[in-house]
This record gives C-alpha cells, structure tokens and sequence, in this order.
C-alpha cells in the first residue's frame, strides 16, 4: 500500500485531470460536429478509454520529467519521491515505460488515428525532458513542446475517439486554441522554480528575458486564442451551436484579461509565490474552455 501510495504521489494525480478532461471534451466535442453521432454505449466506452489514456501518457510525462529534473527538484521540490530518496531512479524508469505502453494500448484500442497522435505526443514529452534535445533547457522551445502535446494533439486525440480527424480541419482549429494558449500559459510555472531551473541550466522565459518581461511576453497568450473562438465561427470553421461559442470566447477573453491584470499588476510577485492566483486562473480557464466546447457541441442534439 505504502508503494502505490509512492508511486501515486510520483505521477502528480492534480496534473492528470486536465489531460483527461481535455480528451474526454474532444470525444464529446466531435460527437457533436457537423452532423452528431449516434450515441451509442461502445462509442461512451472509446471515449472512456481515450480519457484515461490521456492520464496514463501525462502521468509518464510527469514520471519521465522528474527523472530528468532531479537538479532542479533538489532546489525547488526537494519533497517529491526522487530527491527525496524515496524513489531511485531505475525504479522511476521502470514505472515510467509501464506508464508509456499502456497510454499506447489504450490509443490502439481507440484506433490507429488516436494512436498515431499519440506516438506523436509522446516522442514531444521525451525531448522536453531528455538530453541531449532536453528542449526544456531552451526558452520559447519549451513552451512550443508543451503547447503541441498538451494543446493541439491532446485534443485532436480526443477528437479521434468520436470522429475521423481526417476529415475537415475542424479538430485542429480547436486544438490550436488550447496550444496557443498553452504557448504563453504554461510559463506561468516557471517564475516559482527559477532558482533550480538556472542551477540545471534551464533558459526560461523568466530567466532569459527577466521577471518583468516574461510577465509581458505571455500576457497576449491569455487573450487572444479565445478572441479567436468567435471568429473562427463566424468563418464558418466551428459547427457548434454559434451562441454558445460567442459566449464562451467572450466571457475567456474577459477573464484573460482579468489574469493579465492580476500578473502585470506585480510580476515579481509570480517569482516570490509557488501557488500565484495566475497559476490557478490558467488552470480553471482550461477546464472552463474544455467544458465550454463540449457543452456548445453536445447542445446540437438538444436543438437540431
């Protein structure tokens, strides 16, 4: 018991919910697209399986990072399993690659589209973390290699769970407002973990261009994608319900730029404080845009 309570600890479970939403949003989301899919109970259980293969693969990209962090986390998490010397680190490998297969058996069980995407995502998560790529170490390829996987793949894999994604740029429309968001969001992370980050090398934004500017940098990144929402519909791109698309890019661009204020109002406070409010807005933004769009898609077989 005392081992699978390590071994929970060591995949990071707040940080799964967001992967396993956004694919269970974009199983959802594609039902509802173009012309709605039969609801059926095989159709729930690909959706299901999708869902927790996204846990399963970010829970591995968790395991993985952490193996590779470990200067780091020797200085900003000294807590976690491996520096604490709770987990060594070939046992840390071990549990990595079971994590690694079996997000891969759940995607060849959704399909080979879900499984490529996967394939795909994966290979993004292992240069983030592992030399000599470490793209980690890199400043805005850093951030480029947690958009892709964690943005714009995650959902078209969910997408591929409902629907071809194949067929129309529908899928990668949507995906590209999560990884755009991602691409500046995602930074909110670092201003806490500077001092470790420059010990391991790491080139941050925070750390390459300062507090004040990274702040400024990542700020349109949390307005803009979901200004895109309604333009995207009105282009005729989305085949939600268009109302509920309005609403739901109006009311995220309002609250990004809430956010922003809360950031730009005092940036050096996100390099003082772990748990910054920005850090809680951007992930209660994800879920609000995850939910949102599967609400707007699945609202087609309330009025079609």
């Amino acid at each position: 018991m005392k081992t699978l309570k390590l071994y929970w600890e060591f995949a990071r479970p707040f940080t799964l919910i967001a992967p396993a939403l956004g694919v269970l949003s974009g199983g959802l989301t594609a039902m509802g697209a173009g012309d709605p899919t039969p609801i059926t109970l095989k159709r729930i259980l690909i959706i299901l399986i999708g869902t927790l293969m996204a846990a399963v693969l970010n829970a591995a990209s968790n395991a993985i990072n952490q193996i590779y962090d470990l200067t780091n986390d020797r200085i900003n998490k000294p807590g976690r399993p491996i520096p604490s010397g709770r987990l060594s680190i070939p046992e840390a490998r071990r549990i990595t690659w079971v994590l690694y297969i079996l997000s891969w058996i759940c995607a060849a069980i959704v399909g080979v589209e879900c499984l490529i995407i996967v394939s795909i995502a994966s290979f993004f998560t292992y240069i983030y973390s592992v030399p000599p790529l470490r793209t980690k170490r890199n400043g805005i390829l850093a951030n480029v290699t947690i958009a892709i996987p964690r943005g714009v793949l995650l959902k078209v894999a969910g997408w591929s769970t409902a629907k071809s994604i194949l067929v129309g740029g529908e899928p990668w429309i949507i995906g590209l407002v999560f990884g755009t968001f991602l691409l500046g969001a995602s930074t909110t992370k670092d201003f806490a973990d500077m001092k470790g980050d420059e010990a391991d090398g790491c080139m941050t934004l925070p750390i390459r261009y300062g507090v004040r500017n990274a702040a400024r940098m990542i700020a349109p990144f949390f307005v803009l994608p979901f200004l895109f929402i309604p333009v995207a519909m009105r282009l005729g791109w989305l085949t939600g319900v268009p109302i509920l698309l309005y609403i739901l890019g109006i009311v995220l661009a309002i609250w990004g730029v809430y956010t922003v204020s809360l950031i730009l109002r005092d940036p050096d406070a996100l390099a003082r404080t772990e748990n910054h409010p920005s850090w809680r807005h951007m992930y209660l933004m994800m879920f609000t845009t995850q939910v949102g769009f599967a609400v707007a898609y699945l609202a087609k077989y309330l009025v079609d």
